[in-house]
């Protein structure tokens, strides 16, 4: 039998705690310079009259601080199924707002009357297509060639042109390997050629994730994250 290991909440608080209401995470979001994580309302007021993250100070944008946030999904739902009936409880209060200002009312088909819109909260819980890659936390890339080459497969020179479109966003699921098969496709590039993704002079390994990535290799450095793909050199293809 698999030994249960149980945990205190109290473990736990430092990684889902806002630590600017000091509260459990409603609506996390994360800025993309750092990867420190607040409650929406929280940082979004926070960041009105200052532009450096709360935690570490570093200096999120200049001008509009508000573009460089993310929402958590993951993390949120994390803190829902951690925290007995903490979704249910923001729900209501969000209700019980919009009442009180008489917010949100909807008129349904056929009838004169205002009804109440229940407010929903961002969650895989009501949300059942949340897992979806759309729904992820977004990271900015630039794919560059790493370097001029020439190839020749069976005898004759591959034409290889260069990517009509370098920058991309994507999400933090996507891995090394995702990035090779677009490279394929979108440069016509023969299968027996191999391609090879780097970042910082290191070649990336296809199971590792954009997220990964960043955290490693371009944790604090300006975005987008730089990645460079050249194409391996194998003596039968003739690449030179």
């Amino acid at each position: 039998m698999d030994e249960v290991i149980k945990m205190s909440i109290q473990d736990i608080n430092p990684h889902v705690v806002c630590s600017l209401c000091s509260g459990y995470f409603i609506d996390a979001t994360t800025i993309t310079e750092c990867l420190h994580t607040f409650c929406k309302s929280c940082i979004v007021k926070y960041l009105m009259s200052c532009k450096h993250c709360p935690q570490c100070q570093l200096k999120v944008h200049e001008t509009h601080p508000l573009f460089l946030l993310r929402p958590d999904r993951t993390l949120q739902d994390i803190v829902y199924k951690l925290i007995p009936n903490l979704f249910e409880n923001e729900e209501l209060r969000r209700e019980e707002f919009n009442k009180s200002r008489g917010m949100a009312v909807d008129k349904k088909p056929g009838n004169k009357t205002e009804e109440p819109v229940t407010p929903r909260l961002s969650s895989i819980i009501n949300n059942p297509d949340g897992h979806l890659y759309k729904n992820d936390e977004q990271i900015c890339l630039c794919l560059e060639r790493y370097r001029s080459q020439r190839i020749t497969h069976r005898g004759k020179l591959l034409p290889l042109r260069p990517l009509d479109r370098k920058f991309l966003r994507c999400s933090i699921r996507v891995l090394v390997s995702h990035l090779k098969a677009m490279l394929y496709k979108k440069l016509s590039i023969p299968s027996e050629v191999q391609v090879e993704v780097i970042c910082d002079r290191e070649v990336l390994a296809d199971e590792v994730s954009m997220k990964q990535i960043f955290l490693m290799n371009w944790f604090g450095k300006e975005t987008p994250m730089v990645l460079f793909y050249r194409f391996r050199e194998l003596p039968e293809l003739g690449v030179t």
